[in-house]
């Protein structure tokens, strides 16, 4: 499976195709909807979020409730283009009307991609830059996320993502809480934090951040159980699923690290503490005693449940702006302040689950026969039916 994704964050709308998914699944707007609903929630959430009710419109690739087996598009109207329609307009700009309309940006943001994306492409005016690097863009990456989430949903597949760290606050979770469980409680919470006796602290942190013109980052996990054993491969370097993991979660905006499992803790613990034991039982087939690994050996899946999390950075667009460079005049200034959140990790969680269930699913595909979506469910269950009694 492959999706490509086009818009800018002013625009007139977002756009993804995908592709390779199985004919025949079930598929409709709101099991993608409710997806974008959640990432537009949490706790320190900026304007934007107040504007916008993303709503996903499926133009091609479903009939009568089901994929078709062709590319499937889908479009995510930006209701705050109304506002911005000769600045992010498509028409060549009428001679004497540029600095009204054009509202040039020449001073990069610390943290943002606005210089680097400016001497890469020869931008002058960053504003080019910005639009499309923006975060708005995970819109329809968690679009496209939610639809192979639903693959997995009717596979037998289910994922969760919840907050463990905001600010240095580090959540205590309950480590017997059932996916269900873990997901009732982080869907109630402000913060997406299963631990209720951190969730004010979090939030505390988020308003004084904001109170300051700072931002805050913080940690994401997300958990997929369900995945059958030997997913992956340890042939070669890129099929390695750990490894497509790690290059998922590191490509969401702000994201500077991953681990899975018990991750860089495994540098300071002997083998004997970081290895999972292995056993087996008529009804269960094999199975490791711990899960320290994640779900993961030799770039494959365990059949235990998978693992993942990702370290996201304080939002560089700051209300209290740090010193920048103007390109046009090489002179000092405060940076360009744009619309922006004080703190976006519980939305960032919705956003790492989403990319996760991509890779997922698109491993799945990869490794089954996927052109008809009731033979590719069967051959999944005799996979997990083969590995149990292998």
């Amino acid at each position: 499976m492959r999706y490509l994704t086009a818009g800018e964050s002013h625009g007139p709308q977002l756009t993804t195709i995908l592709e390779g998914l199985p004919a025949g699944m079930p598929l409709e707007a709101t099991d993608i909807n409710d997806e974008l609903a959640r990432r537009q929630k949490g706790h320190g959430r900026g304007r934007r979020m107040q504007i916008e009710k993303d709503t996903a419109e499926i133009v091609s690739g479903v009939r009568h409730g089901k994929t078709l087996g062709s590319p499937i598009a889908l479009v995510v109207k930006n209701n705050d283009w109304k506002h911005w329609t000769k600045i992010m307009g498509i028409e060549a700009i009428e001679e004497g009307e540029e600095e009204e309309i054009k509202r040039k940006v020449t001073r990069a943001r610390p943290g943002h991609a606005d210089l680097n994306g400016a001497i890469k492409y020869g931008h002058r005016d960053m504003r080019n830059v910005l639009e499309r690097s923006s975060a708005r863009e995970t819109t329809v990456r968690v679009a496209a996320g939610a639809v192979a989430k639903k693959l997995l949903s009717l596979v037998g597949i289910e994922l969760v993502a919840h907050v463990i760290e905001i600010g240095g606050i580090k959540a205590n979770v309950d480590s017997s809480l059932s996916t269900t469980e873990l997901k009732e409680r982080t869907e109630s919470s402000p913060v997406r934090v299963a631990d209720p006796n951190v969730e004010q602290e979090m939030m505390n942190a988020i308003d004084e951040a904001k109170k300051n013109g700072d931002s805050i980052g913080g940690v994401v996990e997300v958990i997929a159980t369900g995945m059958p054993a030997g997913v992956g491969s340890y042939v070669h370097y890129d099929r390695k699923l750990d490894g497509k993991l790690a290059a998922a979660i590191m490509s969401i905006n702000a994201f500077k690290g991953v681990e899975i499992g018990i991750g860089f803790e495994a540098a300071r613990k002997p083998g004997s503490e970081v290895h999972d034991e292995i056993l087996w039982d008529k009804e269960r087939g094999y199975y490791r005693k711990t899960n320290r690994l994640g779900g993961f050996e030799g770039g494959m899946t365990t059949g235990m449940p998978i693992v993942v999390r990702g370290v996201m950075k304080p939002i560089p667009t700051l209300y209290k702006p740090l010193m920048s460079v103007d390109i046009e005049t090489k002179e000092p200034f405060a940076a360009s302040v744009e619309r922006s959140d004080s703190c976006a990790v519980p939305a960032a969680a919705v956003v790492a689950e989403h990319v996760v269930a991509w890779e997922l699913a698109n491993a799945l595909i990869e490794q089954f026969y996927s052109d008809r979506f009731e033979t590719f469910a069967d051959e999944i269950n005799r996979q997990r039916e083969y590995a149990r009694d292998f």
